[in-house]
């Protein structure tokens, strides 16, 4: 199950700023926590003092807390791949290594008997295979990409996807950051340009952001970078359907209630046997067969998609478009009563024959959760109708 998280930078705040933040994250269903101490430079006991009783603030609200270290800060702090006992001190739960301490010391961590995960970065070419081959802890290890502050700087799709696919053949659970769009925010560094892991993310909403990191079925838990998010923020990513790929669908019209039905009323999967031009969820159709046809399919109806009324109609809608584009959203209706309800979303150009309504299009900015649907066409989506 995918963890929402958001990161908390004490040096840069207040307590009191801090724990109302928790509190709402905790309200909304968050349970990671992300913070920092690279850039803290306070001496070691005023260091454990501060962040044990921020780390046991978090614990008493269901968070679990990682923070980000490197070798300057465990010699700051007096602490060795040996000895983390002024880390479990803290409380912490997890330590990112944003750095290394050789082979010998990068395995020798993950073997630490306090049991505090080891998190490297994911955002690296950092030898995990040969490291857990030569006796590291998988159990013990699990990886978190880097967040970029400076603008056009964060990882492209594709370096993205090649990190992930090691990751995933691994095993291991991954995290990404999306960032905040709240004003102002901030991060560990003085930079305010947001805080995503991804560049293509930077400006777009931050539940379009999660959407399409659960989408990729590459990234398991997604904490936003920059601190604070608004809490319009935070209900927005808590609502998200977390177990399947979710799109919108922009109507430019009223539909017909079994358009709508089409839209809503079902669990949707594409097909296998994908075609080139769209990806097919067939299910629907079952419900909008003529009475005696049957009812194969039912199972992967809705409650709203079982209790389809006895009129099946879908009547064709004129559409000036005579030409389908990619991202719209298509039903087809009466014209072929043989596949009228399946729901279609078109990959490329298609000629409009008029045998499917044209009910919606995907907005520009979440086209890229499409191409994720688009490498897997039979994997579970859903709509959000708007």
């Amino acid at each position: 199950m995918h963890k929402l998280g958001i990161s908390v930078y004490p040096e840069h705040s207040t307590p009191e700023k801090d724990h109302a933040y928790l509190e709402r994250a905790a309200a909304h269903g968050f349970s990671r926590i992300f913070t920092c101490l690279l850039s803290v430079n306070k001496s070691p006991e005023e260091t454990v003092e501060e962040f044990s009783a921020f780390v046991s603030a978090a614990h008493d609200l269901g968070f679990e807390v990682a923070a980000d270290t490197n070798p300057a800060v465990f010699r700051h702090l007096g602490a060795t791949p040996e000895d983390l006992s002024i880390f479990e001190r803290m409380g912490l739960d997890i330590i990112r290594l944003d750095g290394n301490f050789g082979e010998m010391g990068d395995r020798l961590i993950t073997r630490n008997p306090q049991g505090i995960k080891i998190e490297f970065n994911a955002s690296s070419d950092v030898t995990l295979d040969h490291l857990i081959a030569h006796g590291a802890d998988p159990a013990n290890i699990v990886v978190c990409h880097n967040f970029y502050p400076e603008r056009y700087s964060g990882l492209s799709w594709d370096v993205f996807s090649r990190f992930n696919e090691k990751w995933r053949a691994l095993g291991l659970r991954t995290a990404a950051f999306v960032s905040s769009n709240n004003d102002p925010t901030f991060g560990p560094w003085p930079v305010a340009a947001g805080l995503p892991t991804l560049e293509q993310h930077r400006g777009l909403p931050v539940d379009v952001q999660l959407r399409h990191l659960i989408a990729t079925e590459m990234i398991d838990d997604i904490i936003v970078g920059n601190a604070f998010a608004s809490e319009d923020e935070l209900a927005s990513m808590a609502a998200c359907d977390l177990t399947r790929t979710t799109v919108t669908v922009q109507t430019g019209r009223e539909l017909c209630a079994n358009e709508r039905l089409a839209l809503t009323g079902f669990v949707h999967c594409g097909r296998a046997d994908a075609s080139a031009y769209f990806i097919r969820s067939s299910w629907p159709r079952m419900a909008f067969k003529d009475a005696g046809a049957g009812d194969a399919g039912a199972g992967m109806m809705s409650v709203e998609g079982a209790q389809a009324g006895a009129d099946k109609s879908i009547p064709a809608v004129p559409c000036e478009k005579s030409c389908f584009t990619r991202g719209d959203v298509l039903v087809v209706n009466d014209s072929l009563k043989h596949y009228r309800g399946e729901v279609e979303v078109a990959l490329c150009d298609i000629p409009n024959d008029g045998e499917r309504n044209l009910v919606g299009r995907i907005p520009d900015e979440e086209l890229m959760i499409l191409d994720c649907m688009e490498r897997n066409p039979d994997h579970f989506f859903g709509f959000i109708v708007k």
